[in-house]
């Protein structure tokens, strides 16, 4: 469902008060109507900071947001630079969610903070198509270093965050600078005529764009393109104007 002409009204003054033209940005769409519809712009704003995080504090749920990220940053252009605090990313993985090793750069440091001074060095420098950095915490004021050395240069920041405690996960409701907050648990997996598994599946929630509308979708996990994919029984059905609403809390 596309914005009413109000609603986009105020969203490009939002926009202009902000210092930023909604019209003049470059987005990264989806390829998903409802999802792309959700969003300011109809993608994924380029030059901006993103937030991802896993929708438990488990590795399965911690795994399906790091591959929605690397999907992301497939679909940018050029180098990736990927920093961690622990060298414990599967590479073919990454792979087969389109990422393929020789497009990223791995920078491991030796905490949150090191971390967030490599990805604004990263962002800063211009030259990278998406810049991806794991952390556990993220302040208001180092989401707003990002979010403007990602303005400065065109290129995607992606604040992934993951969690060694369970306390560390009560600081991803906190505000940030982001321009978007995303929430990936993973599904039973698409069922298939045969033996075997099939697509997976994962429960991606919008749940914070600036000048935006949050949403909650089931999608199919990304392929090797770096692509989600609408489930099978999902093409051909109508969306409500709501989506598909879960419960979802920023």
């Amino acid at each position: 469902m596309r914005p009413q002409p109000l609603f986009q009204s105020l969203r490009d003054q939002i926009e202009r008060i902000e210092g930023r033209s909604a019209r003049g940005r470059t987005v990264l769409p989806f390829g998903i109507a409802t999802v792309d519809s959700r969003l300011p712009g109809g993608g994924l704003a380029l030059g901006a900071l993103h937030e991802v995080a896993g929708g438990g504090n488990g590795a399965i749920d911690g795994a399906a947001a790091a591959l929605f990220s690397a999907g992301v940053a497939a679909r940018s252009r050029g180098k990736v630079l990927w920093c961690l605090t622990r060298a414990d990313l599967f590479a073919p993985a990454m792979a087969q969610a389109g990422l393929i090793p020789d497009r990223v750069i791995y920078v491991e440091a030796g905490d949150d903070q090191t971390v967030l001074a490599c990805m604004e060095e990263g962002l800063r420098y211009g030259g990278l198509g998406s810049v991806v950095g794991e952390v556990a915490r993220l302040s208001m004021t180092a989401s707003r270093r990002l979010q403007l050395a990602a303005e400065g240069t065109g290129s995607i920041g992606i604040a992934l965050r993951r969690w060694r405690r369970e306390v560390d996960a009560s600081d991803f409701g906190q505000p940030t600078a982001a321009m978007t907050r995303w929430r990936v648990s993973v599904l039973p997996s698409t069922a298939l005529p045969v033996p075997g598994v099939g697509r997976s599946r994962w429960l991606v929630e919008l749940i914070r764009a600036r000048a935006g509308e949050s949403a909650d979708f089931e999608l199919e996990a990304c392929d090797d393109t770096g692509r989600l994919g609408l489930p099978p029984e999902l093409v051909d059905r109508s969306v409500p104007a709501d989506g598909w609403r879960r419960g979802a809390s920023a």
